[in-house]
């Protein structure tokens, strides 16, 4: 069994989940959102979520840890303070020493529901199936749940291709 760190970068609400993952079993351990408030300078706000997500590691335990990619959008100054908060989720974990990953939004999307095009709602309806009895609260800890099932999918994809070639 290994237990599983998803980060779903925000600058105002960071989401993050905890799975364990047993073979092809996950088991939800534990989510949430870490809110900074708007009103504070970027750097207070930063060293919040950077405090926030050390806590939840140290607690937690997650052998290892994978983030979202984020792309740019429209809004200049937004897109500088999400890379900014990525920064943090990124730094963070691998500052605790765990080993982190990097998945695309589609590829979380695909991972978890069968398609990079689908929507939020979505993804929340195919976490909690995924799941079950996980009580979502806000789309960022579910996004931060499918990154998380998108890791654990990747890696036993990845340990399968590895056994093979030992075998060969």
């Amino acid at each position: 069994m290994i237990r599983l760190m998803g980060i779903d970068p925000g600058l105002r609400f960071m989401g993050w989940g905890i799975i364990d993952v047993d073979g092809n079993r996950l088991k939800h351990v534990a989510s949430g959102v870490i809110a900074t408030d708007g009103h504070e300078s970027v750097p207070l706000r930063l060293c919040e979520l950077h405090g926030k997500l050390q806590n939840l590691i140290r607690e937690y335990a997650p052998a290892e840890a994978a983030v979202e990619e984020t792309y740019v959008n429209r809004n200049g100054s937004s897109t500088l303070k999400l890379g900014y908060a990525r920064g943090v989720a990124l730094l963070t974990p691998a500052y605790e020493g765990l080993p982190v990953a990097e998945y695309g939004a589609m590829t979380v999307k695909k991972s978890v529901v069968g398609t990079g095009s689908a929507t939020k709602e979505q993804v929340t309806m195919m976490v909690k199936r995924l799941l079950p009895g996980v009580a979502i609260y806000k789309a960022d800890a579910s996004d931060a749940l499918a990154v998380a099932i998108c890791h654990a999918h990747y890696r036993a994809s990845a340990a399968y291709v590895t056994a093979g070639r030992r075998m060969a």
